[in-house]
């Protein structure tokens, strides 16, 4: 697909996305000496080693190794394919891009187009009904009751979903969109006789959502009047566009606050979210659903350490913040739960005690087993043993999901100390129940190793220091190449994938057509490679006497070789037919030339020192 890209608009894309902008969309950066550093995006970390470099225009984390240019920063830390984060980077720089598809791959393109456009339309047609016109007064009214203000319309994008069965259906017909894309975009249903459709959203407040650039790919429809067996909220469907498990409400207009905060608020709801931001909490979302999903957590790790869910405190409400953890827990991401004092919810809570008593709810959140030991305490009668070993079970199993030990043994105190309990008993219990987990997955967990073992065993070792102090000159030293070009054999390089490098690097000084850093990484499909690149040019330094530090480089790189051509030809004479008097004097010969190198080569370097 890369190859469909004309070369010229890619690096016409390139230039108008600097790389230190971009990352800045994403992370917190701090300048320091002539690169900037973040904490990395892509590992949890408490002290900065990503390093983005300006004049590369580059990026490489010290921790975890992530490297490239800003193609491949989009790439990652949004999970996007090239010609996606490419596509992204365009409309970032309001750069036009076509390029050729294969049938398939340009079809769904189009058609991901073609519902972003229907949702986009529809949007601002639900919204106009909302806000201006008579169909829209129902909304209007049941807005009024919940105190919602028009700032929250117009900053969200709220509308009304008129009640008519074929509402949509006209209107996509007047909009001259298909009834087969409305359907595909989970727009409209198709009648049970399957003689024409009707809207799925019918007297609905519309909730648009959004994916994380801002473009509309789903709706939330909440019911303003019905009977009990009308479903409060209806959702998108799963769609080309919308995937539930990977969406987070809010999201797009949170993701600057919580890089900020270092911290996200979950609510249940969109209504919620709407009223922190209202209230200055802009790091509020809310997830598709009550449970959080390894996707969703996987998004929330790029942005934030922690996070706070914010649940009512009624019986379903604590129920709902047990229920959805597990996927939070094996993230890593810090988790404490604020609950908010019956009968409010965060909206309600708000609209009656203003935004600081909230913020200080929400500062004031206990740690998640801290919140769990007093669910289990107030769900079980801890006064029996019967309700003690309830609790005690219900907490090893929640912890068993971290694979903390120390957090583990902090449980395991508070849960003692909470019961009364032997603290020793405890932990027999929490032992217990995390080796009977352990054995039901034993299978998986030695498919797991076994691959682990086989990845490991591939990787190769780290290149010597002399290596990438090589890589490290060439790429930052241009003019120090053609002397390179002159001196250097790149098959005296050990380490394949820096003789790669220094292959190419060479290679395009001999053509002239050295176009920097970023042109040299999308030559290299291995990603080893393309790290060991921004490992050499992360850090912006002056390297002091490069042109000796070459020289030196090159000539040990030189002495390796010859050290070990000698070594073949001792071996090649001792195996030798003592007959052979002609292969002996070569050998001889050859060996006698080696060691006056060596002899060259020692001396050039201890002339440099």
């Amino acid at each position: 697909m890369a190859g469909l890209i004309p070369s010229h608009k890619k690096e016409e894309i390139r230039a108008a996305s600097d790389i230190v902008e971009v990352i800045r969309g994403y992370v917190p950066l701090r300048k320091l000496g002539g690169n900037f550093v973040a904490l990395c995006p892509f590992h949890r970390e408490k002290t900065p080693s990503f390093h983005v470099n300006p004049t590369r225009q580059t990026f490489h984390c010290f921790g975890c190794h992530a490297g490239g240019d800003v193609f491949e920063f989009v790439q990652q830390y949004e999970r996007l394919t090239f010609v996606e984060a490419l596509r992204r980077l365009a409309e970032r720089a309001h750069i036009p891009l076509e390029f050729e598809e294969a049938g398939p791959a340009r079809e769904e393109r189009n058609l991901r187009d073609r519902l972003r456009e229907v949702h986009e339309q529809l949007t601002r047609c639900w919204q106009a009904i909302l806000r201006h016109e008579p169909a829209g007064q129902a909304g209007r009214d049941y807005l009024a009751r919940r105190g919602v203000p028009e700032e929250a319309v117009v900053r969200f994008r709220l509308g009304y979903a008129p009640p008519g069965w074929a509402d949509t259906v006209d209107w996509a017909h007047q909009q001259g969109f298909d009834p087969g894309l409305m359907e595909k975009g989970g727009l409209i249903l198709r009648s049970e006789r399957g003689d024409g459709w009707y809207g799925r959203f019918r007297g609905r407040l519309m909730f648009p959502i959004a994916d994380p650039q801002g473009r509309v790919i789903g709706f939330s429809g909440r019911v303003i009047e019905g009977d009990e067996k009308t479903a409060k909220y209806v959702n998108s469907p799963e769609t080309p566009l919308f995937t539930k498990g990977r969406v987070i409400y809010g999201l797009d207009r949170a993701r600057r606050a919580m890089l900020d905060a270092g911290m996200a608020v979950i609510c249940e709801g969109q209504l919620d979210t709407i009223a922190c931001h209202l209230a200055g909490l802009e790091n509020a979302v809310a997830p598709q659903g009550t449970a959080l999903t390894a996707d969703q957590c996987r998004i929330l790790g790029r942005h934030v350490e922690e996070v706070v869910l914010c649940f009512d405190s009624d019986p379903a409400g604590q129920k709902a913040a047990v229920r959805s953890v597990d996927d939070l827990l094996a993230s890593g991401l810090a988790i404490r739960v604020a609950t908010v004092p019956a009968p409010h919810d965060p909206d309600s809570f708000i609209k009656e005690h203003g935004g600081d008593a909230f913020r200080a709810l929400i500062d004031g959140a206990k740690g998640f087993f801290e919140f769990l030991l007093d669910y289990f305490a107030t769900t079980h009668d801890p006064r029996t043993d019967r309700g003690r070993l309830a609790v005690v079970r219900g907490m090893a199993e929640f912890v068993a999901k971290t694979g903390n030990p120390v957090m583990a043994d902090t449980v395991i105190r508070r849960t003692s100390e909470r019961l009364g309990l032997n603290p020793e008993a405890v932990r027999r219990d929490f032992r217990q129940h995390a080796r009977s987990k352990a054995a039901s997955r034993v299978e998986e967990n030695e498919e797991a190793d076994a691959v682990a073992a086989g990845e490991e065993a591939s990787q190769l070792p780290r290149p010597s220091g002399p290596e990438m102090w090589l890589l490290r000159i060439l790429l930052s030293s241009d003019d120090l190449v053609p002397w390179a070009e002159e001196h250097l054999d790149p098959e005296w390089v050990q380490h394949p994938l820096v003789r790669e490098v220094v292959r190419l690097r060479i290679k395009s000084a001999a053509e002239d057509d050295w176009r920097g850093v970023p042109a040299l990484l999308d030559t290299l499909e291995d990603v080893a490679a393309r790290r060991l690149v921004t490992e050499a040019v992360a850090l912006e330094r002056e390297i002091p006497d490069r042109v000796r530090q070459l020289m030196d480089i090159v000539a040990g790189l030189e002495q390796r070789v010859v050290e070990a051509e000698m070594r073949e030809t001792r071996r090649a004479l001792d195996e030798a037919n003592p007959e052979d008097w002609a292969m002996i004097r070569t050998l001889q010969e050859r060996g006698l030339a080696l060691k006056k190198r060596k002899e060259a080569l020692r001396q050039q370097r201890a002339g440099m020192g």
